[in-house]
């Protein structure tokens, strides 16, 4: 993505709502089925998720496309990261019982290719926790300042996931509750026609209350599936005799 991006996303992650309860459902995810074993959180960003995975003394390893990224989480003071490619992963074989790819997938030219490959690195029975945007309709000047390729349905990610040989545990529509107000501001910014970023700014108070919003639905999605959203997220599993 625009490198200027970074910059903002490291300001904000750690309190702004979307960053926070996006890393919520991944680490309740975790604890659920998977709450032991090494974890790569693939696509790490400026590291808020790892920081928070090896404080809580999880053997957590981060990788990133962009040396900015890496940068970013050096100066957090984490460890175990790697600059490399989600379409070629510099790690043997079975190596993690997890990983978590969050808003990664839509980034990489051959997606195909990125499925397998966590495949391949995850252990026999291990798990993908995942959270990628949906709807091609909802593309916009967000998609091309962020250098997506791409925008999914839940059926595109079923079929990506079984061609990776990986079995969907849980597979969601996310942004429920408030896929009517960010579909208004995608084709807003369709409008404006400009390639900058732009989250909306909210005061502590309207902050935490998304976050409760955000993490109800995240207990629903437990429960069962949601038919729309602005992002498509899950659990797979790889089988026991994958190789």
């Amino acid at each position: 993505m625009n490198e200027g991006e970074y910059a903002k996303m490291r300001a904000l992650e750690d309190r702004y709502w979307w960053f926070v309860s996006r890393r919520q459902m991944a680490r309740n995810w975790l604890a659920e089925f998977a709450p032991e074993g090494p974890v790569l959180d693939l696509g790490c960003g400026t590291g808020a998720l790892l920081h928070e995975l090896q404080t809580a003394g999880r053997e957590a390893h981060g990788l990133d496309f962009s040396p900015l990224a890496i940068d970013f989480c050096r100066g957090r003071g984490l460890s175990n990261l790697t600059q490399g490619d989600a379409q070629s992963l510099p790690y043997p074989d079975a190596s993690f019982q997890a990983v978590i790819s969050l808003d990664t997938l839509e980034h990489v030219p051959d997606d195909t290719a990125a499925f397998a490959e966590i495949a391949r690195v995850l252990r026999p029975g291990g798990v993908l926790i995942f959270n990628v945007p949906a709807f091609r309709w909802l593309w916009g000047p967000h998609d091309v300042a962020l250098h997506h390729h791409r925008r999914y349905t839940p059926g595109e990610v079923r079929t990506r996931l079984g061609e990776a040989a990986l079995k969907p545990e849980r597979l969601s529509c996310g942004v429920f509750f408030l896929f009517p107000a960010v579909a208004a501001l995608r084709l807003m910014d369709r409008l404006r026609r400009t390639n900058e970023v732009r989250l909306p700014e909210v005061g502590p108070g309207m902050n935490s209350a998304l976050v409760r919003l955000m993490t109800l639905e995240s207990r629903l999605i437990s429960r069962v599936p949601l038919p729309w959203g602005s992002s498509v997220c899950g659990v797979a599993r790889r089988g026991v005799s994958h190789s």
